[in-house]
């Protein structure tokens, strides 16, 4: 306590230093900080006690944007688990981003009376177009400088998945997705890796987007996760030569499609038990016997199994301790949720820029986030010595 007084003290005696509340605030946060990790670590800093129950592990730097201007922050970091101080901003980049689409559409003369009165309900009335200008500029180079960063390790597993937004283009208002693309390394960190806006269903549009991926660095895919779209199919198998999972939620949709609501849960039962098999073999055996059995009733549902097989279990193929997070796109719903959530303010975005500020500043974020959380897969999982769901199974290896 006496230490910290006299460092108080120390700021206070500057006086008419300009930089002086922006130092009294890093010196708040830094005991803030000090007395959460306290709490969580059990002990102080350095004392041995009998109720310590974790310990520190050095700091990572984290820059914090305040009214009085930028402090320049350590936050510990801990052996077991992740920290991250309650006060700061997690979502303050996007939000930038989306008062910066806000207020370009409202400068621009694009915005209807509910734009109008959101923007002044927050109040940015009579903001000025080089003001605009600069906070976009500002958040476009941090999205840019992320989304275009090189791209290091071996990614084993790729989902890839598109959010539908309106945009406006020579005066129409057209449809348009943002592909998103999130993988997991050797190390069983998971990291969003790529965006791209454009026609979902184009096999041009989907290579080009691989190819960017691929020159950035992306190796060592094996398996890529997505939706039904032929044309990134075929342009995962033409760019990354790897093998395709259909997203087994999007397919079961499609496959109750051919069912009469009244067997629609019953159908969906007895296409399950296929999954709920111990091995690949018995999958694949099981997949045949239901088709089998509603070729006379659903001639159409059977037909699509039949022409499926492979592409929906294509995760049972891979290490079973994998095989809960492979089998759909799961693992980017949630990301999209949050994206549509955002988006929904801005409802037609006036420009493909304006798409990538907004997306690409939430995705930078969550990105973010992932790194202090813990792994979506464990190290271990990854030797060559992990167990595969069957005997001829791929197993993953980080070499």
């Amino acid at each position: 306590m006496t230490d910290d007084r006299m460092a108080l003290q120390a700021l206070l005696e500057k006086g008419s230093d300009t930089d002086l509340l922006r130092e009294m605030i890093g010196f708040v946060a830094s005991r803030l900080m000090d007395c959460e990790v306290e709490s969580l670590c059990g002990a102080g800093h350095g004392e041995r006690h009998d109720d310590r129950v974790n310990h520190r592990n050095g700091y990572r730097d984290r820059r914090w944007d305040t009214r009085s201007g930028t402090v320049d922050l350590k936050i510990p970091k801990l052996r077991r688990g992740s920290y991250f101080p309650a006060f700061l901003e997690p979502r303050r980049t996007s939000e930038k981003a989306l008062a910066a689409v806000i207020q370009e559409a409202y400068v621009g003369g694009l915005s209807t009376r509910s734009m109008d009165d959101l923007v002044q309900a927050m109040g940015m009335s009579g903001i000025s177009k080089s003001q605009v200008s600069r906070l976009c500029a500002e958040i476009d180079e941090r999205v840019q400088a992320f989304l275009n960063r090189p791209i290091e390790g071996d990614w084993p597993y790729l989902w890839i998945d598109a959010t539908y937004l309106k945009q406006r283009q020579a005066g129409r208002i057209v449809s348009v997705a943002a592909i998103v693309a999130v993988g997991v390394n050797t190390d069983g960190r998971r990291e969003t890796l790529g965006l791209s806006v454009g026609p979902s269903e184009a096999e041009p549009f989907w290579t080009d987007f691989l190819r960017q991926l691929t020159r950035r660095g992306l190796r060592g895919v094996q398996l890529v996760i997505s939706d039904a779209h032929e044309g990134l199919k075929a342009a995962a198998a033409k760019v990354l030569g790897t093998t395709w999972q259909r997203c087994r939620v999007h397919f079961m949709r499609n496959a109750l499609a051919h069912a009469p609501k009244k067997q629609q849960a019953a159908v969906a039962t007895l296409i399950r038990t296929a999954f709920a098999q111990e091995s690949a073999a018995e999958a694949h055996a099981q997949w045949r016997r239901v088709a089998d059995q509603l070729q006379e009733q659903l001639p159409k549902l059977a037909d699509l199994m039949d022409a499926a097989e492979h592409d929906v279990l294509a995760y049972r193929d891979f290490p079973s301790a994998h095989q809960r997070q492979l089998h759909s796109t799961n693992p980017l719903e949630r990301l999209n949720g949050e994206i549509k959530r955002r988006t929904r303010t801005v409802g037609i975005f006036p420009n493909e820029a304006a798409i990538y500020r907004l997306v690409g500043a939430l995705l930078l974020e969550q990105n973010d986030e992932w790194q202090i959380s813990r792994r979506y897969m464990s190290v271990e999982s990854f030797k060559p010595d992990c167990e595969p769901d069957d005997a001829k199974a791929l197993c993953l290896s980080s070499e």
